[in-house]
């Protein structure tokens, strides 16, 4: 079991960029392959990237290749989110989240995590 708790969301300007994290506690984080998601009012939740149990391998939505990066620090048990040259699209609700330790997955599916952040919140304005 982990628990997972979003920071770093809030108001920007487009081009700007925010650094969102994620800090997990309850089990061995490095365990626990990660991902972060996005919500908007009225539509479905959407992948943006995810990270490997190591941090070596990542994935990412290609609309946010290119712009986002996805990091972790297994010894302070966080997953980080830096966004640069934010859009107004990129308005969202993002959510951290985890799939249950010992499995590969860190791809765009949600049903195959197991563990949310209550989110937070990211507004760019024009």
């Amino acid at each position: 079991q982990v628990h997972l708790v979003e920071s770093g969301g809030g108001l920007v300007q487009t081009g700007g960029s925010l650094r969102l994290s994620c800090a997990a506690s309850g089990s061995t984080f490095d365990n626990y392959p990660m991902g972060w998601f996005r919500q908007t009012p009225g539509k479905e939740r959407e992948f943006v990237a995810g990270i490997s149990r190591s941090g070596i391998s990542t994935n990412y939505a290609d609309s946010v290749k290119g712009r986002f990066t996805i990091a972790r620090d297994n010894a302070k048990n966080t997953v980080f989110l830096q966004m640069n040259s934010l859009k107004p699209e990129d308005t969202a609700n993002y959510y951290c989240a985890g799939v249950t330790a010992g499995r590969s997955y860190y791809g765009p599916t949600q049903r195959q995590y197991d563990y949310w952040g209550q989110g937070t919140q990211v507004t760019v304005s024009s």
